[in-house]
């Protein structure tokens, strides 16, 4: 019997505010634990929570990304559990009326698009970090009230292909609308997937498997084949599957048992009573769209269609946003956008990959480097002695002029008279070599051009000098 995979996601989205959700307390990653609260953070009595401004914001762009229903009324609830991770006895939620709702997601796997669902997007607060030991649990509440966005996906998922991609669009879109820096190895998201398997042509759900805070989008596609072969080959052998929250071990590669689930919950919400409901007028909702960042799917097109970039480039330069604002920058200097796109993905990842940095501490000035690609877009230089005044702008920290006058290059000749007369010099001087290419011996042509760069002591334009040689060859 063949079954379908019938796959959901929860993601949980750290926002990158200031501060916290409900409190003044700063939002920082790696201080030392319990030294980023204040006494809300902690459940003290008498302390009253009030509503970031800005966590809002960033809640609208994202459901405005992935094309929801946006509730203009803001209300929140309490979830109650007791749990260590949890101080007051109780997170601040949002539980019936969700800032986002019934919204949708391409991906493309395989060549083909697939529109995925999403049932909600709604505000809550973090909880906790929890350290575990053998005999002990570690708690660091500077987490405690950083202000999340958690995205409920409809269980329309089928492969663990799927899921992957999935992850990744969402993960494009907070960090290109700058909600969040998505580094799934610190926290900023977590993946939570739900995994069931039924007949192929059935519409009833199978049981239910939860596989808990993966943290690598890779690790989710691994996880997921796991859970699907793992539950095929239960299935086969007619052993029940049990409701479950799993963990998934990367160094395994399997998804392990942490706990056996019975019932469902009963948190018990009801209305947050601290917080009455905040009526969001439509030009706060129409702002918070309008100053939303490009987002990658629209820069994607702009590349294609307005830059005339290949799908290839455009992808390199898109895989970290920092890049793509990077050349966004240097774009605003020159419009020979093909060649900026290719200096940006060869020589300064190049550059960046060896000295191990990020496009940030790149020491090149957008300016300078439109200088250096306008040079070489109007031939006053070629590909070599580029790559020579690059690395001397890098190393002096000067412009691309500074650079070609210390190292003293001279501006490439392009005047086809001066070309000419050294071609026909070098032709003249080698009346074998004109044999040789005519019967097809391509070494003749490398010759030939070696000659004439040599005569010009390398200042005419190789291109020019190539097209021009072979113009004359065909005359003789």
């Amino acid at each position: 019997m063949n079954f379908e995979p019938v796959i959901g996601l929860e993601i949980h989205v750290e926002l990158k505010t200031k501060s916290k959700m409900f409190s003044s307390a700063p939002v920082t990653y790696g201080k030392e634990p319990n030294t980023q609260v204040v006494p809300l953070d902690m459940g003290f009595p008498g302390t009253l929570p009030t509503v970031n401004k800005e966590a809002v914001v960033y809640a609208i762009r994202v459901s405005n990304a992935l094309h929801m229903n946006i509730d203009h009324e803001l209300h929140f609830d309490r979830k109650n559990y007791f749990y260590s991770d949890l101080p007051k006895g109780f997170q601040i939620t949002q539980n019936l009326r969700p800032i986002g709702s019934d919204g949708y997601l391409e991906i493309e796997v395989e060549g083909k698009k697939k529109k995925i669902g999403i049932e909600r997007l709604h505000i809550e607060e973090d909880t906790c970090k929890q350290l575990h030991f053998a005999d002990f649990t570690l708690l660091n509440y500077n987490r405690a009230g950083t202000p999340l966005i958690e995205i409920v996906s409809r269980p329309e998922l089928r492969s663990g292909e799927e899921a992957m991609k999935y992850v990744e669009k969402i993960r494009s879109i907070v960090v290109y609308s700058d909600v969040s820096d998505g580094k799934m190895e610190e926290g900023s998201l977590r993946c939570d997937v739900n995994i069931s398997l039924r007949p192929f042509g059935s519409e009833k759900f199978g049981t239910k498997v939860e596989i808990k805070n993966i943290n690598s989008i890779s690790y989710i596609q691994k996880a997921v084949d796991f859970e699907i072969a793992r539950q095929t080959k239960m299935l086969l052998a007619n052993e029940p599957i049990r409701q479950e929250t799993r963990r998934y071990d990367s160094a395994k590669n399997e998804t392990i048992l942490m706990r056996v689930k019975t019932d469902a919950v009963d948190y018990k919400y009801y209305p947050e009573d601290n917080i009455t409901p905040i009526k969001l007028s439509d030009e706060f909702v129409d702002n918070a769209i309008k100053n939303c960042p490009e987002l990658a799917d629209s820069k994607m097109e702009r590349y294609i269609n307005e830059f005339k970039l290949s799908e290839y480039d455009a992808s390199l330069l898109l895989a970290d946003k920092d890049v793509s604002q990077y050349f966004d920058e240097v774009c605003k200097y020159s419009k020979a956008y093909k060649l900026i796109a290719n200096w940006v993905n060869v020589e300064v990842a190049s550059y960046l990959n060896k000295n191990f940095l990020s496009i940030d501490k790149f020491p090149m000035s957008h300016k300078n480097l439109a200088e250096l690609v306008a040079m070489v877009e109007s031939k006053d230089i070629n590909s070599n002695q580029a790559r020579e005044i690059f690395a001397k702008m890098l190393s002096d920290n000067i412009s691309a002029k500074e650079a070609k006058e210390k190292l003293g290059i001279s501006s490439q000749i392009s005047d086809t008279n001066f070309v000419s007369n050294i071609i026909n010099e070098v032709l003249n001087e080698n009346p074998q070599a004109i044999v040789d290419y005519k019967e097809g011996k391509g070494r003749a042509l490398g010759f030939l051009v070696g000659q004439v760069m040599k005569k010009s002591q390398g200042k005419v334009n190789p291109k020019l000098t190539n097209d021009m040689l072979l113009e004359e060859l065909k005359k003789r």
